[in-house]
């Protein structure tokens, strides 16, 4: 009876040692999927002498203080996993908000840009409003009293883009006409005809003519350098 009870608290012992043995294994891998870096307790060292006594336990115990093992090193590979996804989680957001930022700056100057570009635009629509009929009406015109009239009405900083789509349309000639369309004046407006709704002087005189080619540009592309843009990628506008 004595034999059988000293048998009785070995088993006991064993399986006790071997499960704790099994939490410390667990534990230091715990500890290395976390990242932190330390040494063994004592009772570690105390019960990793003692951790044969595994053997001597009957089988269902093994595979009970075995399972747990399992589980507690598949909780810690978990942990770890976590921790790294969150890592990349983390990283694709922070790439995330400074792809947005990126592009909030960029569509808040295109506005600024656009609205900036509006604005001189309907500057240049009032002064040629204004400046149009100011020109004194002669028989003839050249070239270069028919650009010296563009400069007052039309913006400066749109008045290289007005001035190189009427030199492509017309070479500043405002009574050029196409032969084949029937095309006229200095922006080839066709029919010249609906340029009569500046004045009935448009076959003429230029001032009406780069005034309607001024507001023609304006109302259909935002200003004379979208509609050179406009130009430039179809030959036409």
């Amino acid at each position: 009876m004595l034999e059988g009870n000293r048998v009785s608290r070995i088993s006991v012992r064993g399986f006790a040692v071997a499960s704790a043995t099994a939490v410390t294994a667990v534990g230091a891998v715990t500890g290395v999927a976390s990242g932190s870096v330390g040494q063994p307790s004592s009772d570690a060292e105390a019960t990793a002498g003692d951790s044969m006594l595994l053997a001597d336990l009957p089988t269902g115990q093994q595979a009970q203080v075995q399972t747990a093992s399992l589980t507690q090193q598949a909780d810690a590979q978990a942990i770890a996993a976590d921790v790294g996804a969150k890592k990349d989680a983390e990283e694709s957001a922070r790439k995330q908000a400074a792809a947005d930022a990126i592009a909030k700056q960029k569509a808040a100057q295109k506005a600024e840009e656009a609205a900036k570009a509006r604005k001189e635009a309907e500057a240049a629509a009032s002064r040629s409003s204004r400046d149009a009929s100011s020109f004194p009406v002669q028989s003839s015109y050249t070239v270069s009293q028919i650009q010296a009239m563009a400069r007052q009405i039309v913006a400066a900083g749109q008045f290289q883009c007005f001035s190189n789509i009427v030199d492509h349309e017309s070479s500043w000639n405002y009574r050029a006409v196409n032969p084949s369309s029937g095309a006229y004046g200095l922006f080839q407006a066709l029919p010249g005809s609906k340029m009569s709704s500046v004045a009935a002087d448009w076959q003429t005189n230029p001032a009406t003519q780069i005034k309607w080619g001024l507001n023609y540009m304006n109302s259909r592309y935002g200003s004379p350098c979208e509609a050179w843009s406009f130009w430039q990628a179809n030959h036409w506008y």
